[in-house]
């Protein structure tokens, strides 16, 4: 049957691409393992040139499929499901590639698309590493295609196909539940695409220009961490042990700074879009990205103590090994749907968890086959990994699935630990590479406590256990953390004051100990007067904030001298000492940002009622009349105008702020989305004012009816006289009299003009006692009422007659549009910007090392 307003052929393209990029996967893959499997140098080179142009068609085929997909989405064509899905025709051009990757397909085919470009460079520089480390990357590929085949199998759907028409997902089905105007009980139309007029939208929440850059930047980080997977499973693969290290190195470096800058530019999204008051809040999708970066860090410093010494290589095998496999990890926490609503940042299940589980499955027993020693010893790996999974499917319990991950984990480490060569000999404790090795543990063992403690949802749910979260989450990991941050702090000050091997205990002191007087004198100053008064956990966690900041301090100040001291100003030599700097820069900022949080929006006027669920406290919370100003700590803030967007239910708010203290002036542009695409209440997007030494962070809390024409309430009427009461839901008024104004300008009232007044006393239940006067005018033989408002009671009082005996027919409306108000929460962020700024020299301080240790391999070859 031909649908009317259809466009088939991106579709039909798209289709092709998707086989044609499974298929040149797979060739790539097979091609590259003969290569790296065959002895005999023609052999290897014909099978690799094979490899090389499979590889090749495969990224030609994924960079059409992005093509494709991204001129369905700007074109709206809404008869794909994922264009109507997750974009809209009012949706901004600059948010277009957002709603790109919002979705799982358009994700997964993100994370291909660097797979491919990292590919490419890897072709061009791996040389004698290019088969085992292209076969990885291409098995990568192959399984990413995968998720994007849709492909049914006896039943079972392998993928999801983001080229899927609307009218062939099931959406169609269920009309009224997306907000379509179908009825389902008819015959399905031809013209059904002149029904559906708009699409679903973008997630207000992802309607930000950082969930532009973000994920790029987060899924390159998580792509790049195959590269020393890739070495490391090489150098087993071959029996090569440790050569691999050197051209391993700068891959490493690379991937930690990309993937910890994708990971802040998410705390820098949830600083900016989301209402939890900070950028940081451990939610288990953050902690999934971090645990990756925590162990690459590890690995880096385990893999430079190797070069220089040829200690630690076992570690650092282990550590790409779980790095890498921790990515793998995430992405099943994120897509399964297992953590179900403790996050805001995962993916909704779309039935792929057996595809999800077996992506790690299949990475994790192929590395341990390749891994293996002897032949027979591969034939047992794969026997057992095929009996594990045969009977992780038959037997269909979750801990057998659990445990078969961690079998195949534990034999991978087993012939790490029989085959890979390690110096017998003890580390000296005066030696650098001995504390390098204790920091590297430190973060490993952060991230194991983090990665635990994140995976509760999973370990109920395989388990069938109902184990709570902790009442306070943020502190069941900074009372961990906090200790954390002290010992890499110390570490990362002093460590590289020590050489490898061995250092003479004069040679150190004569080194460090200016660096540590000065940095102790600097670091009293600043705790003495910082007012650094955190009290809400106690005085001993407070003692250690303290502590952490006095070490922060340290670290910023023993690096920033070592460039001098050390390394004698040579910055081309000081990449190192340059990401020590930024990272001691990034502890503090934490640190201060966090401890020293100044709540602004104490409420001393109206109250709004929250509800009880909410988390919201009242007092806590300022709400503004729109006109009136209110005092907010040392600022009168004034709600000043709204607008709303022209094509969807998006409310901006212009809030100024006038200090009384100096002349600081500036205006807030905080907005919201209200009941919007189906998501009931009220969906924040925060405003900040940026300064060098603190921020100010407000957003939304509490609005009216933005849609005041929708308030239907009208005017109970009665009939009083002086002294009588009226009763309404929240207290009692009594009107004290009627009173006639004389002397009227005849120019507004004309020649009969009259105006009346009725003063009245609202009693209400809380205790407080209002005044009132609602008018009557008589004005160029027209009546005019002008009624008056008591806002915290949500009254409109209105004299509708005066009646010749002094009665008063009075109208009384009790309704929640009296005023235009605004409800707002407000943070001071004492120092956040040395978080954001410490960042940035942290990467900057990896990409120099990364290209110093590029620049030494390229001569060394030469």
């Amino acid at each position: 049957m031909d649908y009317f307003g259809e466009h088939r052929l991106p579709g039909q393209l798209g289709h092709f691409f998707i086989v044609l990029s499974l298929v040149a996967s797979l060739v790539a893959t097979f091609s590259y393992f003969i290569a790296a499997q065959s002895k005999i140098d023609a052999v290897a080179g014909y099978w690799k040139k094979l490899a090389r142009y499979a590889f090749i068609i495969e990224t030609v085929s994924v960079f059409s499929i992005f093509g494709i997909l991204f001129y369905i989405i700007q074109n709206h064509l809404f008869e794909y499901k994922y264009a109507w899905q997750h974009s809209s025709l009012s949706l901004e051009f600059k948010y277009m590639f957002a709603c790109f990757w919002e979705g799982q397909e358009g994700s997964f085919l993100l994370w291909s698309v660097w797979h491919c470009v990292l590919g490419l460079i890897l072709m061009k520089t791996a040389r004698k590493w290019e088969a085992p480390v292209m076969t990885v990357v291409s098995f990568a590929q192959f399984c990413l295609a995968t998720m994007l085949a849709g492909i049914y199998f006896s039943g079972w759907k392998m993928g999801s196909n983001p080229f899927i028409l609307l009218r062939d997902s099931g959406v169609l089905d269920n009309a009224p539940a997306y907000h379509l105007n179908f009825d389902i009980t008819q015959p399905f139309r031809q013209d059904y695409m002149s029904l559906v007029k708009d699409g679903n939208d973008l997630n207000p929440l992802l309607q930000n220009y950082w969930m532009v850059i973000h994920p790029p930047f987060l899924f390159l980080g998580f792509a790049s961490t195959i590269v020393p997977f890739g070495y490391m499973i090489a150098g087993l693969w071959t029996k090569k042990f440790g050569e691999w290290a050197k051209a391993a190195l700068p891959w490493a470096l690379f991937s930690a700074a990309i993937l910890g800058v994708g990971i802040m530019m998410g705390a820098r999204w949830a600083y900016e879009s989301l209402t939890f008051g900070g950028y940081w809040a451990w939610d288990p999708v953050e902690n999934a990205s971090l645990v990756p970066w925590l162990i690459m860090i590890a690995g880096i410093h385990t893999l430079l103590i190797y070069n220089h010494t040829g200690y630690s290589l076992r570690s650092t095998y282990i550590f790409f090994l779980l790095s890498f496999v921790f990515v793998l990890y995430s992405t099943f926490l994120t897509r399964s749907g297992i953590l179900g609503e403790t996050s805001v940042h995962a993916f909704t299940d779309l039935g792929m968890n057996v595809q999800l589980y077996l992506l790690l499955y299949v990475f994790i027993w192929g590395a341990a086959a390749i891994g293996a020693k002897t032949r027979d010893q591969k034939i047992g790996t794969l026997v057992t990994a095929i009996v594990l999974a045969l009977l992780t499917k038959y037997v269909a319990s979750p801990p057998v699935a659990l445990i078969s991950l961690i079998i195949g984990i534990g034999l991978i480490i087993y012939y790490i630990q029989t085959q890979v060569p390690a110096i017998k000999k003890e580390e000296s404790s005066s030696s650098r590479e001995f504390w390098m090795f204790i920091g590297s543990l430190v973060f490993f063992l952060s991230a194991l406590v983090i990665i635990g403690k994140t995976s509760l949802p999973v370990f109920n749910k395989v388990f069938d256990q109902k184990i709570a979260p902790p009442e306070d989450p943020e502190f069941a990991y900074n009372q961990i953390q906090i200790f954390v941050a002290i010992i890499i702090a110390v570490l990362t000050g002093f460590s590289q004051y020590l050489k490898y091997k061995a250092t003479p205990t004069k040679f150190f002191w004569k080194k460090i100990f200016i660096p540590t007087v000065v940095a102790v004198a600097f670091a009293t100053f600043v705790i003495a007067v910082g007012n650094i008064n955190y009290n809400k956990q106690g005085p001993m966690y407070l003692g250690a904030i303290w502590l952490a900041v006095a070490c922060s301090i340290y670290s910023i100040i023993a690096n920033a001298a070592y460039i001098w001291l050390g390394m004698k100003g040579k910055l081309g030599l000081s990449g190192g000492s340059i990401a020590h700097f930024g990272f001691g820069l990034v502890l503090l900022g934490i640190l201060l940002s966090s401890s020293k949080k100044e709540m602004l929006s104490y409420n001393k006027g109206m109250a709004v009622d929250f509800g009880k669920n909410s988390k919201e406290n009242p007092g806590e919370n300022l709400t503004l009349i729109k006109g009136v100003s209110m005092p907010m700590g040392k600022f009168d803030v004034t709600y000043l105008s709204d607008s709303a967007h022209p094509k969807k239910q998006q409310w901006y708010y212009k809030v100024h702020f006038k200090s009384r203290t100096d002349n600081e002036e500036f205006t807030l542009m905080p907005d919201a989305f209200v009941n919007y695409k189906g998501n009931e209440g009220l969906m924040s997007n925060p405003s900040s004012r940026h300064y060098w030494d603190h921020d100010v962070f407000t957003y939304i809390t509490s609005l009216p009816n933005p849609d005041k024409q929708q308030d239907t309430t009208s005017f109970r009427p009665h009939l009083v006289k002086p002294g009588d009461t009226i009763f309404y839901s929240r207290g009692y008024m009594i009107l004290e009299g009627v009173i006639a104004k004389d002397n009227l300008p005849k120019e507004i009232f004309g020649p009969n003009g009259s105006l009346e007044e009725a003063p009245m006393k609202i009693y209400s239940k809380t205790g407080s006692i209002y005044s009132v006067t609602p008018k009557l005018a008589f004005a160029k033989g027209n009546f005019l009422a002008l009624p008056d408002t008591v806002i915290a009671e949500s009254l409109v009082l209105q004299i509708q007659k005066i009646n010749p005996d002094k009665t008063v027919e009075l109208g009384v409306k009790e309704t929640s549009e009296v005023l235009d108000f605004v409800t707002l929460k407000a943070y001071k962020f004492p120092f956040i910007n040395i978080l954001w700024y410490g960042i940035i020299i942290t990467a900057i301080g990896i990409l120099m090392s990364m290209v110093y240790r590029a620049r030494q391999n390229l001569r060394s070859k030469a």
